[in-house]
Order: structure tokens, then C-alpha cells, then sequence
């Protein structure tokens, strides 16, 4: 469809689609709306009926119902429905599969979940926990230590970060861990509590949470291992180290030891507290190389640990020999980067079988994030981010778990689950034909203005997210002035290998200077839940509010 001249307003292009098919009439008639569907829209299983409802549904005119015509009117208020939105609409309800074992899912993992703020005088507060709950997130960590009158408080050890008290957290996860998704939740704990303090943690895990708390294995999982999330609806987990059956005794002497976030992150949280001490003190920072006193595990609080428990990771190959299914590794990103890049196939298979969580630097103070989808692409299941913290991080976690129904739980790809085929994400060569994505930006629509009221130099980039040979962006050019409704129609080319595992981002951005821009808005969703044809794309601010009614207007093609 070429233009002569560019239309003035979303209103404008809609028009021109219509009369392309209303052929000079006045109305579309169903059987001519239904070629549109099929032609423009790629809504291959439409038939007369679909045609007919949208009809009944968008169409107030009643002599245009009645000869089932669509008049523009209606047209309109379809193309800018929900039936419309570039987000495919069947998967905001949960559609996957959900029998699988908990190995074959990613889950929307928190960090430090407690804090509003930075790692050192941030604020802990339990309005965090009720965030991260209602934003999907089914992992949450909770940094125990002893309090005064033996109440377990909740900070970042060694800091001036506020506390919590540990029962109020529970109290808080108990009224809200259900309120947006049914599927488990695992409280991660780090546990730096004395043996009497942990017997308290154990007693208010088991009388606030009741029913919820898992505390037996079940007998009929649905699956081999590890349970599936359907089996663990409305329930809660805890991750911790257990004791050995061994050594069940008072003389625990030996006993499994936790001694950080989790014990084989003793690397990571030596540099956190030398990080700590950094800033706190720079003659003492690294002088003192005394090692931190174990913390041994309590029996009642070990008894609460079933599918989660937590040990040092050695190797894959340790883990392949000696893990038991019901055990679960941590790792801070720097190890886990190593290990993806020397060695990404055994990092996916150890990922099938066994779960793994990865959580920021310690030297990330300031509570920023590294980019999930490097773990993502590995198959790790609990790829923990800092939830607080605005930018591209937050917003590939807040893609991915939009789809099947913002539940927290994704089911992961084949390609990193197939037993047959080995995977490396490393690799540029992955043996498949690429799918090619088509992208045409069209347009914008009510964009937010600055608070200084000038208007807009607006451009848009489109992201794509995935393994690294898949992750590209492109932008449009700039238009002048024009935060109402600027035109670009802008046509961009990606070929993704591994489609399944992509992230799709519009990024509107405004023109500042030759080589800067500001945020204006963005919208990210997974390539998997990208719907073809002409598609508005609803804009989201920094802080993942809707930016309603900005949008852009695109059109999608793939093949």
C-alpha cells in the first residue's frame, strides 16, 4: 500500500486500510472483514462466525449489525482493541503446560526482596515483599539474623540497612503470595541465624503460614522428580540447607553448615563484605581474613527444607554424579557467566535435571542488574533480579513472566530441554533456518510530554533479546516536534535463530542532542507472543505503568 502522503493521525491510516477494502462503500461487509482477517491480520482460523462476533461486539450502529457490515466506526474501535494489541491476548491466561517437573520452568525470581533501595542504607520494608508478590515474582529471599528478645530480624547483614522482623514477613507473604498467581512460592533463605533463633524462624514458618507451608513430600506427583507446579498450587516452599540423615543428633557439630546466601556462595559473599567494608572503612577493607563463624542448621527449621535444599555446586560433573533431584545450587553471576561462556551445553543439561538460581555481585551496591537473559538462555530457572531497580533488566524479567498469565512460571523451550540434542547458546551456528521478523513502525500516538511541556523529537528502537547471535536493535529516523501522532514508517529486518527464547522491545526515545536521548516509553513482550498483522503497541513507563493511551502502531510479519 504506498502512500503518497503520510496520514495525519492513527485515525487517518485506519481509514486508508478500511477503504482499501470497502472498495468506495460505505461499510465492510463480514464475509470482506473476514478476507481482511485472514489477509492482513494472519488470524488463519477466523471464519465467518469470528467475523461476525467482532461485528456484534465493535459495531453500535444498528442497520449496519443487522445487514452484518462493520461501518468505519466499528473498524476503528476493533483496531484499537484488545483484539488488536501486538500481545497475543490468548496468553494472558495461563496455556502452558503446567505438569511439568519444577526443573522445566523459569520462575520469576527476586533478590534480596526486602529492600526499597540500595544494598548498604537502603530501606527494608515489607510493601517490597508485597511488590515483588503481586508483580508475578514466586521466589523471594529473606536475610535472616538474630534479634533482640529472640525475634529473627530481616536485613543485608553487616550494613545500615533498616530491619524487619522475620514473623512480619511471613505474615506478609502468607496474605499475599496467592493474590495474582495460584503456582508455588519458594522463600529463600539466608540463613545467619543462631540454632535458637532458627527453632522461632521454623515456629512462625509452621503457625502463620499453616496449611500453606509444604512440610511432607507428596505421594503422587504428577511427574518423575521434582513436583510440577500444578501439584504445589497455593503452597510454599522453603529453601535452606537441610541436615543430613546422618547426623540428626544434638552433636550437630559437623552438621550441614550455611554460611551466606547459600554455602557455595562463600566467593561471592567475602566480596560483598569486603565491598561492605569498602565503603564503611577503606584501611580495614580485606585486613581482616577471619573466617565468618558457620552457622549450623536447626533441626526444626531443617525438617521444613523438601524439594529445596540447598548445596555448594562443585562442577556439572559433581552435580551430575552426586545431586540429588531435590537439591538446588546458587551461584553470583560472575561464576555463572563463567561457566555459560566455557561451558554452555553441560550448563543447560544440569539445568534439566537440577535447579539453579543466580543473583547479582556483590559488588553491585547500588542494587543495579545484570541482563537475565544470559541465564536465561543456559535454562536457569531462578535467575534472581533486584526488583527495585528501573531499566532494560526489570523490563526482560516483566516480558517474560507476561506471558502465560503473568502466573511467574514459563515453561522453557524445547530446545533447551531436549535430551537428544546438545545446545550451546554460545554457538552461532544452531543448524536451523532463522526465522525472518519483519517489523514496519508506523506511527505513535499521545505520546508524554516532558515536564518542561516542549514537545517531542521522537524515535523509536526495536530491540531483540535472545542468544547472543539474536540480540539486535535497530531504530527509525527522528520526526520534528510532534509528540501527537509522529509518523515514521520505518521498515526493520531481523533473522532470529532461536525465536522461542527471544525478547521483543519498542523503545521510544527522545531526541536530546546529535548523540543523546531520553526515555519517553517502552513495551517489551516474548517473540512467541507476538501476534502478525496491524498491531498497536501499548507503551509502559520506566517503572512498568501503563502510559495509556500512548502507543505505537506496527505492523508484524514473521516467517
Amino acid at each position: 500500500m504506498k502512500k503518497s502522503k503520510a496520514p495525519s493521525s492513527r485515525r487517518a491510516e485506519i481509514q486508508q486500510l478500511y477503504q482499501c477494502y470497502t472498495s468506495g462503500k460505505t461499510t465492510l461487509p463480514a464475509c470482506t472483514l473476514l478476507k481482511f482477517l485472514h489477509k492482513e491480520q494472519m488470524e488463519l482460523t477466523a471464519n465467518e462466525e469470528t467475523a461476525e462476533t467482532l461485528i456484534d461486539r465493535y459495531e453500535i450502529e444498528e442497520t449496519a449489525r443487522e445487514s452484518r457490515c462493520m461501518t468505519f466506526e466499528g473498524f476503528l474501535r476493533y483496531m484499537e482493541s484488545k483484539d488488536c494489541c501486538v500481545f497475543n491476548q490468548a496468553h494472558t491466561s495461563v496455556y502452558q503446560d503446567m505438569d511439568q517437573p519444577l526443573t522445566s520452568y523459569f520462575i520469576s525470581s527476586s533478590h534480596n526482596t526486602y529492600l526499597m533501595g540500595d544494598q548498604l542504607v537502603g530501606k527494608s520494608h515489607l510493601d517490597a515483599y508485597v511488590c515483588a508478590l503481586r508483580k508475578g515474582c514466586r521466589c523471594l529471599e529473606i536475610d535472616c539474623w538474630d534479634g533482640p528478645d529472640m525475634e529473627p530480624v530481616v536485613y543485608h547483614g553487616y550494613t545500615l540497612t533498616t530491619k524487619i522482623l522475620f514473623k512480619d514477613v511471613i505474615t506478609t507473604v502468607e496474605q499475599h503470595a496467592f493474590e495474582v498467581s495460584a503456582y508455588p512460592v519458594i522463600l529463600s533463605l539466608e540463613n545467619h541465624c543462631s540454632q535458637e533463633q532458627q527453632e522461632v524462624m521454623a515456629q512462625y514458618l509452621i503457625s502463620i503460614l499453616g496449611d500453606k507451608l509444604l512440610r511432607t513430600p507428596l505421594y503422587h506427583p504428577t511427574t518423575g522428580d521434582l513436583p510440577s507446579p500444578n501439584d504445589l498450587k497455593y503452597k510454599i516452599l522453603i529453601k535452606n540447607k537441610k541436615l543430613r540423615p546422618q547426623i540428626r543428633t544434638e552433636d550437630a557439630a559437623g552438621a550441614e553448615e550455611s554460611d551466606g546466601e547459600d554455602e557455595d556462595e562463600d566467593e561471592d559473599e567475602d566480596e560483598d563484605h569486603q565491598t561492605k567494608a569498602k565503603f564503611w572503612s577503606p584501611r580495614k577493607a580485606g585486613s581482616k581474613k577471619k573466617k565468618k563463624k558457620a552457622v549450623v542448621v536447626a533441626e526444626a527449621l531443617s525438617n521444613l527444607v523438601v524439594y529445596t535444599t540447598s548445596v555448594k555446586f562443585i562442577s556439572f560433573s559433581h552435580s551430575r554424579d552426586n545431586q540429588n533431584y531435590y537439591e538446588n545450587t546458587s551461584m553470583a553471576e560472575k561464576k555463572a557467566r563463567k561457566l555459560a561462556k566455557a561451558s554452555g551445553p553441560d550448563f543447560v543439561q544440569h539445568n534439566q535435571k537440577f535447579l539453579s538460581r543466580i543473583y547479582p555481585a556483590g559488588s553491585r551496591t547500588s542494587s543495579s542488574n545484570y541482563n537475565p537473559q544470559e541465564f536465561w538462555n543456559v535454562g536457569s530457572q531462578l535467575v534472581a533480579l533486584n526488583f527495585q531497580s528501573l531499566g532494560l533488566p526489570m523490563d526482560l524479567n516483566d516480558g517474560r513472566f507476561q506471558d502465560n498469565g503473568g502466573c511467574g512460571y514459563v515453561l522453557k523451550p524445547a530446545v533447551l530441554m531436549s535430551s537428544q540434542r546438545s545446545f550451546d547458546p554460545g554457538s552461532n551456528q544452531h543448524n536451523v533456518k532463522p526465522t525472518h521478523l519483519l517489523l514496519k513502525v508506523i506511527s505513535g500516538s499521545n505520546l508524554p510530554v516532558p515536564r518542561s511541556g516542549k514537545a517531542l523529537d521522537p524515535f523509536v528502537r526495536v530491540e531483540s533479546h535472545g542468544i547472543a547471535s539474536d540480540s539486535r536493535r535497530k531504530h527509525t529516523h527522528t520526526v520534528k516536534n510532534n509528540s501527537l501522532s509522529p509518523h515514521w514508517d520505518s521498515d526493520m529486518n531481523f533473522n532470529i535463530s532461536i525465536p522461542e527464547l527471544c525478547l521483543i522491545r519498542f523503545c521510544v526515545r527522545d531526541q536530546t542532542g546529535l548523540l543523546s536521548s531520553d526515555f519517553v516509553g517502552q513495551y517489551m513482550l516474548p517473540f512467541s507472543s507476538l501476534k502478525k498483522g496491524y498491531r498497536w503497541v501499548p507503551l509502559r513507563s520506566r517503572d512498568g505503568c501503563s502510559l495509556d493511551p500512548a502507543s505505537l502502531f506496527v505492523f508484524v510479519w514473521y516467517s
